[in-house]
C-alpha cells in the first residue's frame, strides 16, 4: 500500500534517502528509520511487538513523513512527523509518531493534541520517539488523563531502544535475506553515528548534587519534594540505559526486573522509589539476563557515596561444611581479579551475614564463618563494590563509573557463575548391582571355543 489514506489531505512516502534540508535532522531520521521498517519485517516485528502488532508473512507496513490530516485546523502547526499502517488481510492498525532527537523534549500539550486528532482520524495510537528512556513502551514519560488514552493508546520508544533492537538482529544473524541483512547494519551504522542526534542517559537531573550533599549532611529527604522526584525519575532513565548497555554488550535481550504491582503504574513505581530514596537514602534496579545464574542487582547507596552490582546463588546442599562450600564457589571465579570485589555469605536461623573481600577469602575461606562452627552457609552473594568518593556527586562522573561498573562485574563474576544443581540419585543397593574393581578384576576371562573346521 502507498497511496495515501483518505484521512490525509497530504504525506510523503517514507524514503530511506530522503531529501530535506540539512537542518532538518527530525524529518530526515524519521524518514529513514521508518523506510527501514517497510523493508525489513524481522526490524519492524522487534519494534511493533513491543506495542501489541505482530508482524507476520502476511502483513504489510505503509509508512508517510510530514502527513497533514483532513482534520487538521488550517492555522495549527501540528504536524506528525509520521504515519504508520500495518494491514493483515481484513484488519488494519494504525499509528501517528512524534519524534525528538537531541536534547528535544515532548510537550503534554502537544502530545494531548496529537493523541485528540489520531481519534478524529481513527488512529489507534501515538508513538512518540526522543532520547528519554522509559522502563517500558507503554510507561510514557509524558502523562495523560486517563479519559485521553481510552480510544487511542499512548507509546514512547527512546532511540537507544531502537537502536539496540536492530543491534541484536545484527548480532544474532537471522536474517536470511542479504539485501535486508545488508540494509539492516545500514541502519544501525547510520543510528549509532554522533550526528544523528541519538543519545544515551549520560547525566543525572541537576539536583543530584544537592541531593547527595544533604544526604551527606544529615539533612532529612522527603519523598513528595520536587528534588527527590526529578532523582527518581533520573534513576528510572538510567535503569533503562543500563538494560540497553547490557543487551548490546551479551548480544541478547537483558529485561529490567518490575514488580508486578509497578509494570503498568509507572507513578506508583515513582512515588515508592521515591519513599525508599527519603528514607533509606538507597537506589536500586534488578536485570534479567538470559540464562544467567540469578537477577544482577545494583545498589546505589548516597551514605556511603558507593554503588553496588551482585549475584545471588545458593550453596550446594551436597556439601556440609563451611570450607567445602565456600571452595565450591572460588572455583567458579577464580579468573576474577578486581579488588573491590565482596563475598558475603548467609546463614541459617537468625545468624547474621559475614562478608569479606575476595582477595581474603581466597586465602583463608572459613575466614566467613560464623561463631557457631557447626553451621554452613546456605547461600552467597557476590558482589563489586565501587567507592565513589568525589565522583560520586557529579552527574556526569556518577554515570560514567557506574555504566563500567555493571558490565565489568558481570564480565568478571556474572558470566562465570552457575546455580547448585542437586547431583542424580545413586542405586540403594549399588554394591550388589554395580561389581567393585577388585571383583571386576577376579572374574575369570570368557572364552569363546571356535568350531573345528578340517582345510
Amino acid at each position: 500500500m502507498s497511496d495515501l489514506p483518505p484521512y490525509l489531505k497530504s504525506g510523503e512516502r517514507a524514503r530511506l534517502i530522503p531529501i530535506v534540508a540539512d537542518t532538518n535532522r527530525e524529518s530526515r531520521i524519521t524518514s529513514v528509520l521508518l523506510a527501514s521498517l517497510t523493508a525489513i519485517p524481522d526490524f519492524a516485528h522487534a519494534l511493533f511487538s513491543s506495542v501489541g502488532q505482530s508482524i507476520g508473512k502476511r502483513a504489510g507496513i505503509s509508512a508517510f513523513t510530514e502527513v497533514v490530516p483532513n482534520s487538521l485546523v488550517a492555522q495549527s502547526k501540528d504536524r506528525p512527523d509520521g504515519l504508520v499502517v500495518i494491514e493483515t488481510g481484513r484488519r488494519s492498525w494504525s499509528a501517528f509518531l512524534e519524534v525528538k532527537i537531541g536534547n528535544g523534549q515532548l510537550g503534554a500539550d502537544q502530545i494531548e493534541r496529537y493523541v485528540e486528532l489520531a481519534k478524529n482520524c481513527g488512529i489507534d495510537a501515538v508513538i512518540t520517539i526522543s532520547n528519554q528512556f522509559t522502563a517500558r513502551p507503554d510507561h510514557h514519560p509524558i502523562q495523560l488523563p486517563r479519559t485521553s488514552t481510552r480510544k487511542v493508546k499512548l507509546y514512547h520508544w527512546p532511540w537507544m531502544w531502537i537502536l539496540t533492537q536492530a543491534s541484536l538482529l545484527q548480532m544474532d544473524e537471522t536474517i536470511e535475506d542479504s539485501d535486508q541483512a545488508f540494509l539492516l547494519n545500514e541502519i544501525v551504522r547510520f543510528l549509532s553515528h554522533d550526528s544523528t542526534g541519538i543519545d544515551g542517559f549520560d547525566r543525572m537531573n541537576k539536583e543530584w548534587k544537592e541531593i547527595v550533599l544533604a544526604v551527606q549532611s544529615g539533612a532529612v529527604l522527603r519523598r513528595t519534594n520536587h528534588e527527590v522526584e526529578n532523582t527518581v525519575a533520573s534513576w528510572h532513565e538510567e535503569e533503562r540505559d543500563l538494560c540497553l548497555i547490557l543487551s548490546r554488550h551479551l548480544g541478547r535481550p537483558v529485561r529490567l526486573k518490575l514488580d508486578r504491582k509497578h509494570r503498568d503504574a509507572p507513578l506508583h513505581r515513582l512515588k515508592d522509589d521515591g519513599a525508599i530514596l527519603a528514607e533509606k537514602k538507597l537506589l536500586s534496579c534488578a536485570f534479567q539476563i538470559p540464562d544467567a545464574a540469578s537477577d544482577l542487582s545494583v545498589v546505589v547507596d548516597l551514605r556511603t557515596r558507593s554503588i553496588a552490582c551482585g549475584m545471588r546463588v545458593e550453596a550446594p546442599r551436597d556439601k556440609k561444611s563451611t570450607k567445602a562450600r565456600i571452595n565450591w564457589l572460588l572455583r567458579q571465579i577464580s579468573k576474577a581479579n578486581d579488588p573491590d570485589i565482596y563475598v558475603k555469605a548467609s546463614w541459617p536461623s537468625r545468624a547474621p551475614d559475614t562478608k569479606d573481600s575476595l582477595a581474603r577469602v581466597r586465602e583463608n575461606p572459613e575466614i566467613l564463618q560464623t561463631g557457631n562452627q557447626k553451621q554452613s552457609p546456605h547461600s552467597f552473594e557476590v558482589q563489586l563494590i565501587r567507592d565513589l568518593a568525589g565522583k560520586f556527586s557529579g552527574s556526569r562522573t556518577f554515570i560514567e563509573q557506574l555504566e563500567a561498573a555493571v558490565p565489568r562485574f558481570y564480565d568478571q563474576v556474572g558470566q562465570h557463575l552457575r546455580p547448585w544443581q542437586a547431583p542424580p540419585p545413586k542405586p540403594r543397593n549399588q554394591d550388589i548391582l554395580s561389581p567393585t574393581e577388585d571383583e571386576v578384576d577376579k572374574t575369570e576371562p570368557i572364552t569363546i571355543e571356535r568350531p573345528h573346521t578340517e582345510v
